[in-house]
C-alpha cells in the first residue's frame, strides 16, 4: 500500500468518527406510546365531560280530546212540525239563542181554550161565592137549613177546586207554547245536529248536542302504578301532532281503572284549546311535570348507538395534541333537550370525544382539537 492510500484512509476515519459525534447516541427511551401516535393517522376530535344538571321529573301518557261536557238539547213537546232550524253544527251559541221552533199554532188554540175555560170557572165561582155568603146570612134567620147552607158553601168550593184545575191547565198550555222555541242551555258549540227542518219531532227526542262553553279536556291513560304518582293541579303538556301544544292542569283522576287494560283516565283541562285549533277526538300525547331531580348528562352527539346498545368514547391522557378512545357503554336514562342521563357507566371527570363518535373504534387514535 503506498503511502498515498494509507492517508486517504485515515482522513475517512475521522471524517466518520467526527461525524457521529456530531449527531450523538440514539435516543433508546423514547415511549413506545408515543411513537404508536405518531405513526397512526388521527381525526380530529373536540372534547366535553359529562354535566351534572337538574333534569325534570316527567310521565308521558296517550289519550284523546274529548268535551268537557256535551248537552243534549231536545224536544220538550211532542207531535208537532219543526218550522225554522237556525244553526248548524260548528256554530257558536248563546244560553238562551233560539236554536229551532216548531209550528205553534194548535198549541195557541189550545192556549185559547184553557182561558175560556179558566174565564167560565171563574165566572162560576163568583156566583156560587155569591149564593153561598147570601145562604150564610140568612141562616139565622131560618129560611134555610143548615143542610142547604152547607151545599151551598160545597159549590162555592167545587167552583174554586175548578179554578185552580183550569189555571193548571193554562199554564200547561203556555209551557207547551214556551217548549215550541228550542234554546240553548248554555253557551257553547253545536256538535251534532238531528233536527230537520219539517219533521215532526216526539216529546224527548235529541235535535241538538252542545260543547258547553266550548271547554275541552284531555282524556290521558295511565297505568295504576303511574296514576299514583298524580294528583289533582299537576302541570300537562299536551302535544297534538302537526296541530300543536297547549299547557294544562290535571282535573281529577277516575275513580276506577278499566277491567280489561288496568289502565285508568286522567282527566286535564286545557283552557283555550277551542281557540289554539284542538278539536274534541283528536289523539294527543301528554307529560306529567313532577318536578326535577339531578344527574349527570351527555350530549346526545356524544353517543353511538350500536347493535341496540349505547356508547361514548373515553379519551386516555393524551400526548401532545394526540390520544387514543376507548368505547365505554353506558346505560341512559331521562331526556333533557339534547342531552340524555347517563346511569352508569361513567363518572363527572371523563373526558369524551364531542362529536363523530358514529366514525370511531374502540382505541382509534385521534387528534385532540379546541372547541
Amino acid at each position: 500500500m503506498t503511502q498515498g492510500k494509507i492517508l486517504a484512509l485515515g482522513i475517512a476515519l475521522l471524517l466518520s468518527i467526527g461525524i457521529g459525534a456530531t449527531m450523538g447516541p440514539i435516543d433508546e427511551t423514547k415511549p413506545a406510546a408515543e411513537t404508536a401516535l405518531a405513526d397512526n393517522p388521527a381525526l380530529s376530535v373536540s372534547t366535553v365531560r359529562p354535566q351534572m344538571r337538574e333534569i325534570p321529573l316527567g310521565l308521558t301518557a296517550n289519550g284523546s280530546i274529548a268535551a268537557w261536557q256535551e248537552a243534549v238539547i231536545g224536544a220538550e213537546v211532542g207531535d208537532l212540525r219543526l218550522n225554522a232550524v237556525n244553526v248548524q253544527i260548528g256554530e257558536t251559541v248563546k244560553k238562551g239563542q233560539v236554536l229551532a221552533t216548531f209550528s205553534d199554532e194548535s198549541v195557541l188554540a189550545d192556549v185559547a181554550q184553557s182561558r175560556a175555560v179558566l174565564a167560565e170557572a171563574e165566572a162560576n165561582l163568583t156566583e156560587a161565592k155569591v149564593n153561598a155568603d147570601r145562604a150564610t146570612k140568612i141562616s139565622p134567620a131560618g129560611a134555610l137549613s143548615a143542610q142547604q147552607v152547607d151545599q151551598y158553601l160545597t159549590i162555592e168550593k167545587t167552583a174554586r177546586a175548578k179554578v185552580q184545575l183550569a189555571k193548571a191547565q193554562l199554564e200547561a198550555q203556555l209551557l207547551r207554547l214556551k217548549y215550541t222555541k228550542v234554546l240553548a242551555s248554555d253557551d257553547g258549540v253545536i256538535s251534532a245536529r238531528a233536527a230537520t227542518l219539517g219533521a215532526v219531532a216526539a216529546k224527548g227526542q235529541e235535535l241538538f248536542r252542545l260543547i258547553r262553553q266550548n271547554r275541552l279536556e284531555w282524556r290521558g291513560e295511565v297505568t295504576a302504578a303511574e296514576m299514583t304518582q298524580l294528583a289533582p293541579g299537576v302541570a300537562v303538556s299536551v302535544e297534538v301532532p302537526n296541530v300543536g301544544g297547549i299547557e294544562g292542569s290535571v282535573r281529577y283522576l277516575a275513580p276506577t281503572l278499566d277491567e280489561q287494560s288496568r289502565n285508568g283516565l286522567v282527566y286535564v283541562d286545557l283552557p283555550g284549546a277551542a281557540a289554539k285549533g284542538l278539536r274534541a277526538g283528536m289523539f294527543a300525547r301528554g307529560e306529567f311535570h313532577l318536578g326535577a331531580s339531578r344527574g349527570l348528562t351527555v350530549p346526545q352527539d356524544a353517543l353511538s348507538l350500536r347493535e341496540g346498545f349505547s356508547y361514548v368514547f373515553r379519551l386516555t391522557e393524551p400526548v401532545g395534541d394526540r390520544a387514543r378512545v376507548r368505547q365505554i357503554k353506558v346505560e341512559l336514562g331521562r331526556r333533557h333537550g339534547d342531552s340524555l342521563e347517563v346511569l352508569s357507566g361513567l363518572g363527572p371527570d371523563d373526558n369524551l370525544v364531542a362529536r363523530g363518535a358514529a366514525f370511531l373504534t374502540d382505541g382509534d387514535s385521534v387528534r385532540v382539537v379546541a372547541q
